[in-house]
């Protein structure tokens, strides 16, 4: 049995402020025993990306912050077969309720703008695909 996506999230080692941002939003519990889910994961170099104010204001702020996390989570399981089946241009409805815009140019998938740069981890709850920039709801 694989690890759920908290789980696995947590084990890659790349997504520690994603993990930690998830523990201070609430959402621990949801992503551990919900789902499926798949979620576009910002990793540590996405974050480092942000200025450390805004980061640090999104921290504080756990609406705001819960929000933001779910604006990268999508219901249902979606592997990089699936992804690569829909079409450029394509709005995604997240479980925050508001749309990402899926693009796909010579099988590189991007969401609003974010470079998915590794598909298809696996957990048991759904599937986390990486992305190299933090997507932020409009």
């Amino acid at each position: 049995m694989s690890k759920d996506i908290i789980d696995t999230a947590s084990a890659a080692g790349n997504f520690k402020t994603l993990s930690s941002a998830l523990k201070e939003a609430g959402l621990v519990v949801t992503l551990k025993s919900g789902g499926p889910y798949t979620v576009f994961a910002p990793t540590d170099a996405a974050f480092e990306k942000l200025p450390k104010a805004d980061v640090d204001a999104l921290l504080k702020d756990k609406a705001k912050l819960k929000n933001f996390l779910l604006f990268h989570v999508l219901p249902g399981t979606l592997p990089s077969s699936t992804v690569l089946r829909m079409s450029d241009g394509d709005k995604v409805k997240t479980v925050s309720g508001k749309e990402f815009t899926l693009g796909l140019k010579n099988s590189q998938v991007t969401v609003n703008g974010a470079l998915v740069s590794k598909t298809d981890i696996t957990a048991s709850n759904g599937v986390i695909h990486a992305i190299d920039s933090v997507i932020m709801p409009s």
